[in-house]
């Protein structure tokens, strides 16, 4: 079974075994019920799918559990018999939670802190009950982001970089001299024979030994890339032509590394229509993280709370090397 599916069925079962251990729910008026999760009525919700032992999964319990999975994982279910193994999936889960509640597994402090986040993200699933979609966001609002925030949708020039890293001095001046006025693949060449770079073998073509992948100029911190080192970055920039390498070595982290320039997107910028579809999804959700911590100002404000500051001061927390320690 995927890991989303199982999620889902997790928090199911951790939703039911919360409400076992809560008080019992008043009994509502059959006029009053809401309608059960997949559009079923309530009547249909509360018909029994099975029985186990002395509890029962309904139509409800099963179209909940669906409606928790992402489309990809509700398509699998689609053919009878796969309905049938996912409700024994979830009797199997019911059996083993009700075990495990039964021997006091549910009274460890972890499993009811996964508990209690189970239930806020079910709480919180309140919060999208009117909350715009993408498509919903006023055009207007829409246009007024692009034209407030022009400056993010300035994609600035990338340039791709090539490396032969190397450790001393000899052999940096040994290879730029080789280096000089290479092709790619004389480049790629003296790259694996030459770099001490662990990925410099790579099995890949040879014109991309050495490859490090895109970065943008120094400053822009979209265009940062975790191989190309800052020294690395800056010195790209300095090269005046595609294929050209920088005429000296760039130190950095102990090692020494000659740069080649070997490709570049050139600067732009990116229309409305290319951005619209991006800004209606960051203002959906920027509206949908608004109306959730508005519900849980409220929570707090109808329950006040106090920290122990002087508690919590105590608290330490182990770094690396005193867990590394207790091992």
């Amino acid at each position: 079974m995927p890991r989303p599916a199982r999620a889902a069925l997790f928090a199911w079962a951790a939703l039911a075994a919360a409400a076992c251990k809560g008080p019992p729910a008043p009994a509502a008026q059959a006029d009053a019920a809401p309608p059960a999760t997949g559009g079923l009525t309530a009547e249909q919700g509360a018909q029994v799918l099975a029985r186990v032992g002395d509890r029962t999964i309904t139509l409800g319990d099963y179209a909940a559990a669906l409606h928790h999975m992402d489309q990809f994982d509700r398509l699998r279910y689609e053919a009878p018999e796969r309905r049938k193994e996912l409700l024994g999936e979830m009797i199997d889960v019911m059996l083993l939670a009700d075990e495990a509640r039964a021997q006091g597994y549910d009274k460890d402090p972890l499993t009811e802190q996964e508990i209690r986040e189970i239930l806020r993200d079910a709480y919180l699933e309140k919060a999208r009950e009117g909350a715009p979609a993408p498509a919903d966001v006023p055009a207007d609002e829409v246009r007024a982001y692009y034209d407030g925030h022009r400056a993010d949708f300035h994609d600035p020039e990338r340039r791709r970089v090539s490396a032969i890293v190397l450790s001393g001095q000899a052999a940096a001046a040994a290879a730029l001299e080789a280096a000089k006025k290479t092709t790619a693949a004389q480049w790629g060449e003296l790259v694996r024979s030459r770099s001490i770079d662990p990925l410099a073998k790579a099995p890949v073509p040879v014109d991309l030994a050495g490859d490090l992948g895109f970065v943008s100029p120094p400053g822009d911190e979209r265009g940062a890339n975790p191989r190309v080192p800052e020294e690395v970055r800056a010195a790209l920039f300095e090269i005046g032509a595609v294929g050209d390498v920088l005429p000296r070595a760039v130190a950095s982290g102990g090692k020494l590394y000659l740069v080649r320039f070997t490709s570049k997107s050139d600067a732009h910028d990116r229309s409305f229509a290319d951005a619209e579809r991006s800004i209606r999804v960051k203002l959906a959700q920027e509206k949908l993280r608004a109306r959730q911590e508005a519900l849980i100002d409220e929570l707090r404000k109808q329950y006040p709370v106090r920290i122990d500051e002087a508690a919590l001061a105590t608290v330490k927390v182990d770094g690396p090397a005193d867990a590394a320690g207790t091992r």
